[in-house]
């Protein structure tokens, strides 16, 4: 079985470490049954601190085609990747394209793909924010349509894609970041106390932040009220580390916004050492999809600068809290966010097998096609 896998973005590069390495491990065990996999990075994120360097830290196979596509509006950015991964797609001929998430990546890899009748696979399916404004929503809804196997992280994902007719193809198998965050933390252990020291910051004496959804960064309002509670947080109630990303960075200079001394603000850094921040803060806002799952994972109180999120078990159970943009509710939410340490969260994202569950069922979905063909 062949399978081209599409990647562009970090969180599609930690989610396909998971899969890459259920691969590996599928392979061995049955090398008559090999899945050969093509992994086709679009260059959707070029920086080298937002993905070469996950390759490398993670053990994901270097990519077989770098598209460089780079920057630009989404009908730009979509429509060369389109075009490049199509061409990849006609040469390799795989058996099925896999495809991650919701970003621009995902959405080309799904079209590019199901347009020359190769069938599409998608990891992270079924999740909705109901918010149509977000690129990211329509990219998900569009991917999940085309789709002919859809691997869904929750229950929940699963009620999504039912509520809208597709019930065929669909599997909860939990979710590949969980997979990763429960394999990469035991790596964790023997470099925390030097990323610790070379950041001059003490465990559970600092918040850390992250934001970089366009929702945010492209409304100078939005962003301008982020900043400003992040500013008042850190001078009176802890210091925030604040990794920042280079959308952000451009719109905060569009904008003309500055950060407080008692914000740290540093490049963005790799996985591994973002796990160690998320373990060790004593508490998180974020924009993140990714990093809100994260941080119920890791036990750390989460607050979400968004009106709403996918990840809605996060929610539920207490362990996040939705701030949205403004900031005395982001500054209100904080607060309450420090009482919120004696809720256990649940295990809702599968029990740490979801990439090895997607890679059964593709090569039995391949040798089932094979039988009727």
């Amino acid at each position: 079985m062949k399978l081209v896998s599409i990647v562009g973005a970090r969180p599609q590069i930690i989610k396909a470490a998971a899969v890459s390495r259920a691969i590996t491990k599928h392979n061995k065990k049955c090398p008559d049954r090999a899945i050969i996999e093509v992994i086709v990075h679009t260059g959707q994120h070029y920086d080298e601190n937002m993905s070469q360097v996950f390759f490398k830290e993670l053990d994901v196979p270097e990519p077989a085609y770098n598209l460089g596509v780079g920057s630009g509006s989404h009908g730009e950015q979509t429509g060369k990747m389109i075009q490049k991964i199509e061409d990849v797609l006609i040469k390799e001929n795989p058996d099925r394209c896999l495809v991650y998430g919701d970003t621009n990546s995902t959405l080309a890899g799904a079209l590019a793909a199901v347009k020359i009748h190769i069938s599409v696979a998608h990891v992270e399916a079924g999740l909705r924010s109901f918010n149509r404004k977000m690129p990211e929503e329509i990219n998900r809804l569009v991917a999940d349509h085309v789709s002919d196997i859809l691997f869904c992280p929750t229950q929940t994902a699963v009620d999504n894609l039912a509520k809208e007719g597709i019930s065929e193809g669909v599997h909860q198998v939990g979710d590949v970041m969980y997979d990763c965050i429960l394999f990469y933390t035991k790596k964790t252990k023997s470099i925390e106390r030097k990323i610790l020291k070379r950041l001059d910051i003490r465990s559970k004496s600092y918040y850390l932040a992250t934001v970089h959804r366009s929702e945010n960064t492209d409304d100078g309002t939005r962003l301008s009220h982020i900043f400003k509670a992040l500013n008042e947080i850190a001078s009176t109630e802890c210091p925030v580390l604040l990794p920042l990303h280079p959308r952000t960075v451009k719109y905060a200079h569009k904008y003309g916004l500055e950060f407080a001394n008692c914000v740290k603000v540093m490049p963005p850094v790799s996985y591994l050492e973002m796990v160690v921040l998320e373990n060790n803060a004593h508490l998180i806002l974020t924009d993140s999809g990714g990093v809100q799952k994260e941080a119920y994972w890791l036990s750390v109180p989460c607050v979400t600068l968004r009106d709403e999120t996918e990840w809605i078990e996060t929610v539920e159970s207490g362990w996040n809290i939705l701030a949205g943009a403004d900031k005395h509710r982001i500054i209100d939410c904080v607060r309450r966010g420090h009482r919120q340490r004696d809720i256990n969260p649940e295990s809702i994202y599968g029990n740490g097998n979801a990439a090895n569950q997607i890679c059964n069922i593709l090569q039995r979905s391949h040798a089932e096609a094979a039988t009727i063909r």
